[in-house]
């Protein structure tokens, strides 16, 4: 059985880069010890977006813990600090970033698929 509780502060996690754009991810997942979810910690830089996808099988849920914005079926939507998005596995999502400030969000996607490392059945849009 795992710890039945984890306190993580994001900030110790090592950031790497997303294998399909150039956008910073801290893979919080393992050090949390999530089982039946994955959770990540999304740095979205001015003028970047992250790779539009769906997830076969996997809804996800956005936190913004600063403002963000967030394309769905291409649309740009604001979401404000401490904002909460919902996104069904068959539709397509990106976090971007059209402003001058750093967005960072915590995405939350259940149940886990694929493993940590490859994100599961991760759908890029062509």
């Amino acid at each position: 059985m795992a710890s039945p509780y984890e306190i993580v502060q994001p900030a110790t996690v090592p950031t790497e880069q997303f294998n399909t754009c150039d956008t910073e991810v801290r893979k919080l997942t393992d050090p949390l010890g999530c089982e039946e979810m994955r959770v990540n910690q999304v740095i979205v830089e001015p003028d970047s977006v992250t790779t539009p996808h769906t997830h076969d099988g996997q809804e996800e849920v956005f936190v913004a813990t600063t403002g963000g914005q967030i394309s769905v079926e291409g649309d740009v939507h604001e979401v404000p600090e401490g904002g909460v998005v919902r996104v069904h596995p068959d539709t397509v999502r990106n976090l971007c970033n059209h402003t001058d400030e750093t967005h960072v969000w915590l995405a939350f996607g259940a149940p886990p698929v694929g493993t940590v490392d490859n994100f599961g059945d991760y759908v890029v849009e062509k």
